[in-house]
């Protein structure tokens, strides 16, 4: 079994003394581990590194084996992240939410949006709406999409102001007047891909509403907690906005 394809490395972790088990994630492969022989050694130091994109040749005997992987370099962006904290606190999410993809399940949308939003970081405008749509699409994706098309009160799809956390259904301005700090605020390029977000407040009202149903729907079932690193980016897009005033 073998194949080659261009992706990313989401983590690694030590495998005997001198390999390492790389889990990569690539368009056509989905999540997918492979080992790297001496992968511990200097000259991968710089190369094995989340958020770098390598060239990836996965072979085994059989398909359900792990399998060995040969990386070439092709864009080393991790030192460049590493070194800008917001950066890096985007980069952890991110990947700490492809983990929640069923390995070697191909999800080529969501590998549309990692790699621009990699491809982005740190510098460059409109990364973190794309992030908050990654979020949303990969909540419909496991099967837990919100329906953000009309009113769960009225059936309008005019003047959507608010997702009811109960259902996940959007609900209208003055339907949810009475209810508002009841609702989760949906900000408006959340539903047109076309729109960015107004302010800051736009972006944190949106990461605020993805990642209560990740928390709840997505992390919990599983035992798991959701990723220091999302609450850390909160914090320091805020303190970003702050000092750009």
């Amino acid at each position: 079994m073998e194949w080659t394809e261009s992706g990313f490395i989401i983590g690694t972790r030590r495998h005997g003394e001198t390999s390492v088990i790389v889990e990569a994630f690539a368009r056509g492969h989905g999540r997918h581990l492979g080992l790297v022989k001496g992968g511990r050694g200097t000259r991968w130091r710089g190369v094995l590194q989340p958020g770098n994109q390598v060239r990836f040749t996965w072979r085994a005997r059989l398909s359900e084996h792990l399998g060995h992987y040969t990386v070439e370099a092709e864009a080393l962006r991790a030192a460049e992240i590493m070194a800008d904290p917001l950066a890096l606190a985007a980069l952890g999410s991110l990947n700490a939410m492809v983990r929640l993809l069923p390995e070697r399940d191909p999800h080529a949308s969501l590998f549309s949006l990692y790699e621009a939003i990699v491809e982005a970081l740190p510098a460059a405008a409109g990364w973190p709406a794309a992030l908050a749509r990654f979020e949303l699409t990969l909540l419909a994706e496991l099967g837990f999409g919100l329906d953000l098309e009309s009113c769960a009160a009225t059936g309008s799809n005019d003047d959507l102001a608010y997702v009811s956390p109960k259902s996940g259904r959007a609900v209208s301005l003055s339907a949810g007047a009475p209810y508002k700090d009841k609702l989760l605020a949906l900000p408006r390029f959340l539903r047109d891909e076309a729109l960015m977000p107004e302010n800051v407040d736009d972006l944190i009202a949106a990461f605020r509403l993805t990642r209560f149903f990740l928390a709840r729907d997505v992390y919990a079932p599983r035992g798991l907690t959701p990723p220091e690193s999302d609450e850390r980016m909160i914090r320091l897009l805020l303190r970003t906005a702050a000092e750009m005033r």
